[in-house]
């Protein structure tokens, strides 16, 4: 798995953009130097993320979303579970050689 995260990550399940492997990796966000923790969209190719509006709601109960513009950063906030599992399966297997 890649350590780095895809360019456009949604946490609505309804989105094609949606991953929940990936969100449960924890996925951190940096908008215009400031570490974002409301972002319900992002794409770094284009520089945008998009938050929620307040409490608003529209007719479908869907939270109302704006679109910022500006330079996106995006990272994992943990490492990959295969990361973390290979090194301890190669010493298990070594020692039961």
């Amino acid at each position: 798995m890649s350590d780095t995260p895809p360019d456009r990550l949604s946490v609505n399940p309804k989105s094609p953009f949606f991953d929940e492997p990936l969100l449960m990796r924890g996925v951190g966000i940096r908008f215009k130097g400031v570490q974002r923790r409301d972002v319900e969209e992002y794409c770094v190719s284009e520089s945008w993320i998009k938050v929620q509006l307040g409490n608003k709601m529209d007719r479908k109960g869907n939270p109302l979303t704006i679109k910022l513009n500006g330079p996106v950063e995006a990272w994992f906030e943990a490492p990959a579970k295969d990361a973390e599992g290979e090194p301890g399966e190669a010493a298990a297997e070594g020692g039961a050689e």
